[in-house]
């Protein structure tokens, strides 16, 4: 958690899948990362996973580690309903 960042609830970061609205945003290990400029992230959706989502536990069978988060500056504290 970074105390100097806005909280985001469940429902709000739902609502950034890519279709409800503009933006993209996806949440691992309790943080919110905007994904919106991503190439990978264009419609919504990479590989099989969906944005609007907490990505902590998928992101265990990646084929990646968690350095891909590096790429992103967090921009909420994601809290859990």
């Amino acid at each position: 958690m970074n105390s100097s960042l806005p909280t985001v609830t469940i429902r709000q970061l739902a609502l950034r899948n890519g279709q409800d609205k503009p933006e993209v945003w996806i949440a691992y290990k309790g943080l919110v990362y905007n994904v919106t400029n991503s190439r990978l992230w264009k419609t919504g959706t990479h590989y099989e996973h969906w944005a609007g989502q907490d990505l902590t536990d998928e992101l265990a069978e990646a084929p990646h580690t968690d350095e891909v988060f590096s790429k992103f500056r967090p921009i909420a504290n994601l809290l859990k309903e």
